[in-house]
């Protein structure tokens, strides 16, 4: 707990770590979801649109830690964007697995529950993180 506890306590690596998973999201749909397709069942054309936004999600993430002096003093509303953004993410994705559920193999539905499995983790440590009383002054 020691290392959440850390994470929650500075707003900056809580974007790096979003901004980095985002990015491995990303990587992981274009470079091996959809080459190999078939094996997982999800259609090529609907993966590449969910990397287009884990690409997005990087970047601002990213953004966000590379410029968190600019925002360190109101990162809160920042970081309850990413946290609802990957929410969003996280229920798109399933509804596309809904429906194409006549083609995605057991494979695609494990890929998408580990993956989805670890945003929620990550969007419960933004809501903590944003619902982490201020330090007094």
């Amino acid at each position: 707990m020691g290392l959440v506890r850390a994470l929650i306590s500075n707003p900056r690596w809580v974007f790096l770590l979003d901004g980095c998973g985002a990015l491995l999201t990303g990587g992981l749909l274009m470079f091996v979801l959809v080459p190999l397709e078939r094996h997982f069942g999800v259609p090529a054309e609907v993966l590449r649109p969910l990397a287009f936004a884990a690409g997005v999600f990087a970047l601002y993430s990213l953004g966000c830690f590379a410029g968190f002096s600019r925002i360190a003093a109101r990162y809160r509303p920042f970081l309850g964007a990413i946290a609802l953004a990957n929410s969003v993410y996280c229920a798109t994705t399933w509804a596309i697995l809904m429906a194409h559920r006549d083609r995605v193999t057991s494979l695609g539905v494990a890929y998408f529950a580990v993956e989805s499995a670890i945003v929620a983790l990550v969007v419960a440590l933004e809501v903590a993180t944003v619902r982490r009383p201020r330090a007094a002054a």
